[in-house]
């Protein structure tokens, strides 16, 4: 699975959701062009106006002349501001169209970054990016970029008037495309770095919230708010700094406007002195000008916008290819009969150094195994291996003969149940956490496995029974209520393979009872169940033991057996008093 991450990153993808996303709306980027081709012309209205009535209404003192020429000004306008206005909508719907494209990739791979990057995806926040771009899209950055490359076109007229005002107009807008040149290049380091504060402060917000009882329980909020007080005042330097950056270009950009509008005016004046050129024309060039250069101004506005939007979708593009792309995969029956693991080398996710070296073991339908160890010996992360979680470094876990890559995602999760140790539930109802929100799940189902787990009557005295809504929002359930909804959403549609990481951490005695004959009931049913566990209790139904020594097979067989050989007699120490 890495060599495919690695080979995705190093070549195009036939598929890539970013390309196809783009390449969707490229047809409508064409149609607004056409509209902004359209919207250009009919912005001459305004200096055409201006020529009219200098070098004619006023030269004729003509009512009906002006009257006629006013009429046809204001019909044009008219017809200017509805194309603008189906432009801004068209925009709108461009920066939906693309989310839209997105938001299923995007959300996906928001899940999978833990699991694939580890702690390097602490940093990215991929539906944030597509926020990012889709404000920009739908804002007004987009049609002043459409806007630009129509610049020559009032240029060209502007030199058809005199070639004179054209140099000039020429000077200036070759100045303001220096200064967007500067912009660019020092805007951009500032831009990258109050991009990447945003990105830690938001994560202290989050680990703030995810910690509440910590931090009021043990005093500390008053260390953290140091902590967070100094991080922030670093992220409003650097937004500080992007902002003087890009607030000194735009201004500047401005002010060279202004000049090079009053400079027309005055070589215009100075012309029509001469008699070269009327003062309509004089007029005229000042505004075509002053329009010709408006976008590139409107662009330098929107500049932090598109660097944004540019930074967003490097990053979109960096780690969408993380995706497994979607393959017409053969459909394979779910494994019922073992799972091998052969010579398997595995670490946590993002670790290219083995923490779990060598192991290899066959386990047949009906077994429970219980992993055993001290902490740190890899038993979680052979855990998450066997799940898929990880892929091994080296070595392969064969279900049935297969590797679990054959079978597409959602077809896992018919043959796989999982309570991590770090078990969390989702927003929503119990009944849909236990059925893991799959759609068409029976009530029957998520009943028997509320059964198995011996939860169902817990369950049912809630107000709303299996309709009671957890997570944000919802009603708070005690640690071990939370383990035991998690243990039957793991035996959920009577899975081949279920892997229990410290599943009686939070359990009172009647709840490790449940555990006990929960996974007695699943091995019954064929089901292969592996417990990874510290206490003795969560292994009294397992057959076997692998108990892992630094991550190495210390011991495997017959638990009975494997716990002579591990467990060591504890000396009795006579104390002065005769106890023990």
């Amino acid at each position: 699975m890495q060599s495919n991450a690695r080979n995705a990153s190093q070549s195009p993808r036939k598929n890539d959701p970013l390309v196809l996303a783009f390449r969707s709306i490229r047809p409508t980027f064409w149609a607004i062009g056409a509209v902004s081709l359209v919207i250009n012309i009919l912005m001459l209205t305004g200096p055409l106006f201006m020529l009219q009535v200098y070098d004619r209404v006023l030269a004729s003192g003509s009512v009906p002349t002006l009257v006629v020429i006013g009429s046809l000004a204001i019909t044009l306008y008219a017809f200017y501001g509805l194309l603008e206005g189906v432009r801004g909508r068209i925009l709108a719907r461009v920066g939906q169209r693309v989310d839209a494209k997105l938001s299923d990739a995007v959300y996906e791979i928001s899940n999978l970054l833990p699991v694939r990057l580890g702690a390097r995806s602490a940093k990215l926040r991929p539906v944030q990016d597509l926020d990012t771009v889709r404000q920009f899209l739908s804002g007004p950055g987009p049609a002043a970029i459409f806007d630009i490359p129509w610049l020559p076109l009032y240029l060209g007229i502007v030199f058809l008037f005199h070639p004179l005002l054209g140099l000039v107009a020429l000077g200036g807008a070759v100045v303001i495309c220096a200064m967007i040149g500067l912009n660019e290049a020092m805007s951009r380091g500032p831009a990258q770095e109050a991009a990447g504060q945003t990105g830690r402060r938001t994560s202290a917000i989050e680990d703030g919230q995810r910690n509440s009882e910590v931090l009021t329980a043990m005093g500390m909020q008053e260390a953290l708010s140091l902590k967070w007080n100094a991080q922030n005042g670093d992220y409003l330097a650097t937004q500080r700094k992007a902002a003087d950056r890009s607030g000194f270009f735009g201004t500047a950009i401005k002010t060279i406007r202004f000049i090079l509008q009053s400079a027309i005016l005055g070589v215009g004046a100075w012309l029509a002195i001469r008699q070269e050129i009327s003062p309509g024309v004089m007029i005229a060039s000042s505004i075509m000008t002053s329009r010709a250069l408006s976008p590139i101004e409107q662009a330098v506005g929107q500049w932090r916008g598109f660097v944004a939007c540019r930074q967003a979708l490097s990053r979109l593009k960096r780690v969408l290819h993380l995706v497994d792309e979607k393959k017409d995969i053969m459909d394979l029956p779910v494994p019922e009969r073992e799972i091998r693991i052969e010579q398997v080398f595995c670490g946590p996710v993002g670790e290219t150094l083995p923490y779990v070296q060598n192991v290899t073991l066959t386990l047949e339908a009906g077994e429970g195994l219980g992993i055993i160890g001290r902490s740190g010996a890899g038993k979680s992360t052979l855990a998450r291996a066997l799940v898929g979680v990880v892929p091994p470094l080296k070595g392969v876990i064969r279900y049935d003969g297969a590797e679990l890559g054959q079978w597409p995602s959602p077809k896992r999760g018919e043959f796989i149940g999982y309570m991590p140790q770090d078990l969390q539930l989702f927003d929503g109802t119990i009944g849909g956490n236990i059925a893991r929100f799959r759609d068409g799940a029976s009530s029957k189902d998520v009943i028997e496995a509320a059964m198995i787990a011996d939860v169902h009557d817990l369950i049912v005295g809630l107000p709303e029974g299996y309709n009671t809504v957890i997570g944000r929002g919802g009603r708070e359930l005690s640690a071990g209520q939370r383990q035991r909804i998690a243990l039957a959403r793991a035996v959920f549609g009577n899975p081949f393979l279920i892997v229990l990481d410290e599943p009686n951490s939070n359990l009172d005695s009647q709840g490790e009872d449940a555990l006990s004959n929960a996974i007695q009931t699943m091995k019954e049913r064929g089901s292969i169940v592996v417990v990874i566990a510290h206490r003795p209790s969560a292994i009294a139904s397992v057959d076997k033991i692998l108990f892992l020594n630094d991550g190495k097979m210390a011991g495997f067989g017959p638990k009975e057996e494997v716990l002579k050989q591990v467990v060591q007699p504890v000396p009795q120490q006579v104390t002065g008093r005769g106890g023990v």
